[in-house]
Parts: C-alpha cells; structure tokens; sequence
C-alpha cells in the first residue's frame, strides 16, 4: 500500500481492437505523466497463448470472465490489492464479489452486454421482436444468404438450445447435443449463414440483413451505416424477461507487468463514472456503472429509442451455467465451412471467442466452487 506510480515507463495494455477511447487513455497519460501502449489481439485463445509465451510484458489484459480459471492456475494474474482501485464502490454490486472471481480477487468488470438478434428493417419485413419465437426466424428461407450467426461455438449452440424451449444454455445431455446439431444443419440448409464477428459493419453495410448479435455491437453498428442511412434502420431484440445470453468482459492486472502500481491506477481510472461513460459513448459496450440508469439511457442521448433493447441491466446477472461442446460444434462448422464459401472464418478484429475447450470447467482453488455454474449466459 502507498506505493506511487512507476516513473518513466510504458503502460502496455492487451486489447480487442478499437475497445478503449482515445480520449479515456489520453485522460490518464495527461494525469500521472506516462505513456500508454495499446496491442491489440484477435481472440483470447491467441491472446492466451501470446501471454502465456513470456516473452511479453503487458500490464493490463482484457478478457472475458471464462478466462479468469486458466489465468489463475497459469500463474499469469497478480491478484488486486483493492486499496489503489476505490471506484469498485461505482460498479453494480454483483461484482463486488462476482461468482467467477469471488471478493474480485483477480479482476474488475469492464464491460456488460447480452446476445441478442439485430436486423435492418428496410431489408427484413417481420418485425422479428414481435414474433413468438424470435430466435427462429434465422432458419427462415426468406433470408437465405443474408443471416450471420457469431463465430463463438458456445453462444451460437446456446442460441440455438433457446430457440428449441431448452434453458439450460450449458446442457451435457447427448440427446440435447445432438438436437443442436440437427438444429444447425437444419439452419445451413435453409438460410446458409455467415459465420463471423463482423455484424457491426457487415448490417449497416447491407451485406447482412439479420443476424445474431452482440447489444454492444448493434450499438457501434450506428458508426458503420452509410452517408445518409437513418440509424432508425436499426433493430435489437433480447428477451424482455432478461432469459438470454448475458456476458462480461474484464481488466486484470498481468504477473509479467512491469508496472504493477499504475496498473491498478489505470484500472481505477477507468471505473470513474465520467470516464465509463466517455468510454461508452466511443465503443458501444455498456460499463456496469451504477452512476448509469438503464432506464435514462435513451433520454440521456447514449442510445436511440430504436435500440433500447440493447440495454443491459444488472438483474440479468443473477443466474447463470456452464458447458463444453467443442466436437458438435467442431463439427456442424465444418458442414457450414463445406457447405458455402461465405462461411469462411473472420479474421477480423474484435471477436469475443475463446471459451475453453478443454473438456472440462476452468476452475481455481477459490474461484470456482464445484456448485457454482462457471458461464453465467442464461438466466431462468
């Protein structure tokens, strides 16, 4: 406790591609006198791997919170000490002590969103919120060649586990997993998805009409629409009852850093509420600020009307389970990948992958309790 700043070094930060304001960064250079490098990665796993190589020395990583396990046991995570980081106290409660990281041992929130279904209704006639089972209408034929589903195994078999009335997003049942995959063959057949990370450019863009969706990317989606496009072309839907897929994404403080205290400076900085909500503003991903009501979001100018459904809320943490389905998942890709040239893998930045496929749960000593779910993505 009391340590000041490290003089005369580079903050490094390890990051999705435009993840972070400028203005946020450039705050904190201005503040303490340093300087701050962003690198930036595809996916976790390559990002894993990178770190794990040791011959790098980023001081902060932002992951998704499956990856808390593999970074504790890798010894590759300094634990926190919370005396440099009192903005915890601006963050909704349930990460105070969140189920993946217990007393936030390893970690702060850094970003909320859920998994929902965005389209362009000048392109898509349905209003697709308003039907009984929304989640069906990417096996409609009537979109063929213009749907996407994300390229993360686990939040797409997830979506399609809803769509079937099956809750538990995280199920090992063999009968389950192979409805999954009929499921997804079915969906190949009728409408020949797009199989990728791209949603936020490739919808306003044109080069999708509908698709599954992250709420943070239909809200950065407004940046990507064309000169003279009204964002009011813009759809979200999420289930109203908050029964969906909901994720979080992370800042913890690397073991190879060589900048430990102004790691946790940067980290409290960033939970300010002036510099969340600037953040915000630049990304689309929604901090869990207690300082922001969800219910004044539209009228606060941070998203137009027609998206507030991309609104996430903190009781949409509440629950939550876990699972490994690799092989089918493997497998039905392989037949989207057969099957269309358009299926093609992105390799573009900001992909959110990287849930462990090992077979197995991430856990740590204290982390992972053998009765606590480890993938909080659907509530019942």
């Amino acid at each position: 406790d009391g340590l000041g700043p490290e003089k005369g070094g580079t903050l490094q930060l390890y990051s999705y591609a435009d993840y972070m304001a400028p203005e946020a960064v450039k705050a904190f250079e201005d503040r303490y006198g340093v300087k701050v490098q962003i690198s930036t990665f595809n996916d976790t796993d390559e990002a894993l791997t990178k770190i794990r190589g040791g011959n790098v020395d980023y001081d902060i990583f932002f992951p998704s919170y499956d990856q808390i396990g593999r970074l504790v046991t890798g010894g590759l995570v300094r634990p926190l000490n919370h005396s440099y980081i009192p903005n915890i106290k601006n963050v909704w409660p349930f990460f105070s002590n969140p189920w993946y990281d217990q007393e936030w041992h390893y970690s702060v929130p850094y970003t909320v969103y859920t998994t929902g279904l965005g389209w362009r209704n000048d392109q898509v006639p349905a209003d697709i919120g308003a039907l009984k089972n929304p989640y069906e209408s990417l096996w409609d034929p009537a979109y063929k060649n213009k749907t996407a589903v994300i390229d993360d195994w686990h939040t797409a078999m997830a979506m399609v586990l809803l769509k079937l009335g099956i809750t538990d997003v995280n199920t090992s049942s063999a009968d389950d997993l192979k409805k999954v995959g009929d499921a997804l063959t079915q969906m190949v057949e009728a409408t020949s998805p797009k199989v990728t990370i791209t949603m936020y450019s490739d919808l306003p863009a044109g080069q999708i009409s509908l698709s599954q969706m992250w709420s943070g990317d239909i809200i950065n989606a407004q940046s990507y629409l064309p000169e003279g496009v009204n964002v009011d072309i813009l759809r979200y839907w999420f289930p109203a009852d908050g029964k969906g897929l909901v994720d979080n994404d992370l800042m913890v403080s690397l073991r190879g850093g060589k900048n430990p205290v102004l790691a946790h400076l940067f980290i409290n900085h960033m939970l300010e509420p002036e510099v969340a909500k600037q953040n915000f503003s630049a990304i689309g991903y929604q901090p869990p600020q207690v300082s922001i009501n969800p219910d004044s979001l539209v009228a606060d100018g941070f998203i137009p009307e027609n998206l507030k459904n991309a609104i996430v809320r903190p009781e949409y943490f509440d629950t939550g389970s876990s699972g490994c389905w690799c092989s089918s998942w493997r497998r039905c890709t392989w037949c989207w990948r057969s099957s269309s040239a358009r299926s093609t893998r992105s390799s573009a930045l900001r992909s959110r992958s990287g849930i462990p496929c090992s077979g197995t749960r991430p856990s740590s000593p204290m982390c992972f309790p053998a009765s606590v779910p480890a993938v909080p993505t659907a509530r019942r």
